[in-house]
């Protein structure tokens, strides 16, 4: 009698209707809070359960940098008040452009999205890239203009910019006609009256339920279920999510895979069929049309693929993914100082996981050299390779990371072309002038400028990636740590020509040991140091920003002369200015093409490739001679 309950739990929760929708806006604008909000007041968590802020973000990297970096599929059922239950799939999406193949990818699996727009910082241009490709597909929005409670709100102003957004975008009719709600996940009300502060998350769901349809599937048709995101479990083995867009399977009932061209991946058995249920996977013994879900059991299938009936031979369209626009060398790590930090130093351990995550994120391509010894990494933006560098070095691997090189095309005439990002900064009025010049140096043009108020200007530029590597930083500095800067890839344009680089040159050291607190406060007036006394160097290692733009070899191990003769204040203890610590991204952004940063699960480093000052002069003059 105790198993009477869940099982009528688990009839009802397979046979409620069903909604699939997504959650998609800029990073930060409240979308992973949201969703808390909506398990709470869905009665998915318990009252006296207790769980951690933005409970979607579960990897390591997501709570440390409070940005969400994997789609992922949820599940809430909600009863109005005297009404029938509607369980709701809920995708939370990355907000970042440069994961914009996770976004891709699930858009396919949904028939609605939430667009969360901020009530001050509006539509920016990561609303744009996601706000895109969803109208594209034909999907309803429901507009939730968020964080109506801050005190800098222009809810109007930014409603404005939302259909003008939806226009530009060439949206239907349909589509701008869509619903607007008022409200703040953090304190879990939305409204439709602008003006109100106080409510529950009731009129979102039902706007969930009247507005986006459910699913047009086909119940009587065979089984096919396209393969969308994949997971992995150490007793399950590949977990496969995505929708099934007609029939039903049942447990361990024969299934086979195919790819884009209906090739035959593999063939096999579903040996465990998983539904979503709040922050869980629930087994269960059928899944039907309509409905997201994962499938175990099968070893060989990817994204993209199609799994179906036996009887199917006609694969599912899946959507096409937009081409990376940058890449990055990936080298085993053959410093003086490799393997003593990192329990996953070959070449082979390297490949082998670099596989992997582009068996799993369509967005990045991976291409081995010839030597065998390192491994050519194209990618979204230097966001997503540094969160691929910063994952890798936490599971053991060492690598030495060359500098970021974007990927040049050429058009239909054979010019050559190069990709453009379109950027907007939003800037204290005093630091424009700066920043305009600055993006200029860039090969920037500028497009529009324009007052946000409160004393900030928002300026639009059309520039090369090219131009825009290394310069986040600098930035920062020029505009106090004050200004935003958002990037979106726009096109393939035009090859801009030559783009001058880091302005200063680097301290390299020439010897190998441990810096000496003497040497290194002789080298302060040299220029910036990047590494404190007792720090471990070789020979070639980078220690150091020159205040001139040549690199400078010096020897930061030189000790103090011993002599009888004291005198007062010549043994006063040696003072050292703190040294400029980079993090990952910070030193992948900062290294020249003749530089690699060295990566260790407890340090990360900056080198020249070449370590021996006899093979870079030669290298050089081969460069020069080019």
């Amino acid at each position: 009698m105790a198993l009477l309950p869940t099982i009528i739990q688990r009839l009802s929760y397979m046979s409620a209707p069903l909604r699939n929708v997504a959650i998609i806006a800029h990073v930060d604008h409240g979308k992973t809070t949201l969703v808390d909000q909506l398990f709470r007041q869905s009665g998915t968590f318990r009252d006296n359960q207790r769980v951690e802020e933005r409970a979607m973000d579960s990897n390591d990297l997501e709570k440390e940098r409070g940005i969400t970096i994997l789609a992922k599929c949820t599940s809430v059922e909600w009863t109005p008040e005297g009404g029938e239950p509607t369980r709701i799939n809920i995708v939370d999406t990355p907000g970042h452009a440069d994961f914009g193949g996770e976004v891709e990818r699930i858009l396919s699996m949904v028939d609605g999205v939430i667009l969360l727009v901020d009530s001050s910082e509006g539509a920016m241009p990561q609303t744009k890239f996601v706000t895109g490709k969803a109208l594209s597909l034909g999907l309803k929005p429901i507009v939730v203009v968020n964080k109506v409670d801050r005190p800098d709100e222009r809810i109007q102003e930014v409603l404005d910019e939302v259909f003008d957004l939806f226009v530009s975008l060439e949206a239907t009719d349909e589509q701008l006609d869509f619903p607007v709600l008022y409200a703040s996940g953090r304190n879990g009300y939305a409204n439709e009256d602008p003006s109100l502060r106080e409510g529950t998350l009731n009129p979102l769901f039902q706007k969930i339920v009247d507005h986006v349809p459910a699913p047009s599937a086909d119940e009587d048709g065979p089984f096919k279920f396209l393969v969308t995101l994949l997971d992995r479990d150490n007793f399950l083995g590949r977990i496969l999510t995505g929708l099934v867009f007609s029939g039903s399977v049942k447990v361990n009932e024969p299934i086979h895979a195919m790819d884009a061209t209906g090739k035959i991946v593999e063939t096999g058995r579903a040996s465990k069929l998983l539904a979503f249920r709040g922050l869980e996977r629930v087994p269960v013994d059928e899944v039907k049309a309509g409905d997201i879900v994962s499938i175990a059991g099968l070893t060989a299938t990817t994204v993209s693929n199609t799994i179906a009936h036996p009887s199917v031979t006609e694969p599912l369209h899946a959507q096409p993914i937009d081409p990376p626009t940058l890449s990055m060398r990936f080298a085993v790590n053959d410093s003086p100082l490799a393997g003593r930090e990192g329990t996953k130093v070959t070449s082979r351990m390297i490949r082998d996981r670099l596989e992997r995550e582009a068996e799993s994120n369509v967005a990045i391509k991976v291409t081995e050299s010839e030597d065998k010894d390192s491994f050519e990494v194209a990618g979204r933006g230097e966001l997503q390779l540094g969160v691929l560098i910063e994952q890798m070095r936490r599971e053991g691997f060492e690598l030495g990371i060359s500098r970021p090189r974007v990927i040049f095309g050429e058009d239909e005439n054979g010019k050559r072309t190069e990709p453009y990002e379109t950027v907007v900064i939003d800037v204290d009025d005093e630091y424009s002038g700066t920043v305009v010049e600055k993006m200029a140096l860039r090969k920037a043009e500028l497009t529009d400028m324009r007052p946000s108020g409160g004393g900030k200007t928002r300026i639009t530029f059309s520039a090369p990636s090219r131009g825009l590597i290394g310069y986040h930083g600098e930035f920062l500095s020029d505009t106090r740590g004050t200004g935003i800067m958002n990037r979106l890839f726009e096109k393939y344009g035009p090859y801009k020509g030559r783009i001058e680089g880091r302005v200063n040159g680097v301290l390299i050291s020439m010897e190998a040991g441990d810096a000496v607190a003497y040497s290194l406060n002789m080298l302060e007036e040299r220029g910036v140091l990047f590494i404190g006394s007792g720090t471990k160097l070789y020979e070639g290692m980078i220690i150091g920003e020159n205040a001139k733009p040549d690199d400078l070899e010096v020897n930061p191990m030189k000790s103090k002369q011993l002599t009888n003769f004291r005198s007062s204040g010549k043994d006063d203890a040696i003072r050292l200015t703190p040294p400029r610590v980079m993090t990952l991204e910070q030193a992948i952004a900062y290294i020249d093409d003749d530089e690699m940063v060295e990566v260790t699960p407890q340090s990360i480093r900056l080198r020249k490739v070449h370590l021996d000052p006899h093979e870079r002069k030669r290298n050089k003059r081969k460069v020069d001679a080019a």
